[in-house]
């Protein structure tokens, strides 16, 4: 159904903006707990070089040659951060709306009605930060959009659920 029609049948509350993005149920964007450690895990193990390069004297070798490899897994961490940034997942009052990507973007929109499947996997690490990766399957299987490393993700889920339960018992059936 359209906006219009959900707002002539009741359905669908009235907005204050023309922007549909207000009417977000919720919205579900990747953590960065893990991109945080990794960036202080290499900063602090980049000083420690400093550190040592300075205690032994090690004036025969440039300064810059033994932080290249923190440079190049800082540029990696980078780039990770710049993913997660771009990436999110917005429930609305009928529809998922998956948005990926910096200069490119990658979009895609499924109906709540169409959710079959909701999946939420971590592993121990995981667990520890309360951080998961959340599936969402849709009707025929062939759709599948995986949101990694979210905080909270059995509560996204849950969410998610209830939203696409709640939205089937309001969709009249014909």
């Amino acid at each position: 159904m359209t906006r219009r029609r959900l707002k002539a049948a009741g359905r669908l509350k009235s907005l204050p903006h023309k922007n549909p993005w207000y009417d977000a149920a919720m919205l579900v964007r990747q953590s960065l707990k893990f991109i945080i450690v990794a960036y202080l895990a290499c900063t602090l193990a980049a000083i420690a070089v400093v550190a040592g390069y300075y205690a032994w004297n090690l004036n025969q070798i440039p300064l810059w040659a033994p932080l290249i490899p923190f440079l190049a897994i800082d540029l990696l961490i980078t780039i990770r951060l710049l993913r997660a940034l771009t990436t999110k997942l917005t429930v609305l009052a009928d529809r998922l709306h998956w948005e990926s990507g910096l200069l490119s973007k990658a979009t895609r929109t499924i109906e709540l009605d169409k959710i079959q499947d909701v999946r939420v996997d971590q592993t121990l690490g995981q667990r520890i930060l309360s951080v998961g990766d959340l599936s969402l399957e849709t009707a025929g299987g062939s759709s599948k959009i995986v949101m990694r490393a979210i905080d909270r993700p059995q509560t996204a889920a849950d969410r998610i659920l209830e939203l696409a339960r709640e939205w089937r018992n309001k969709t009249p059936r014909g």
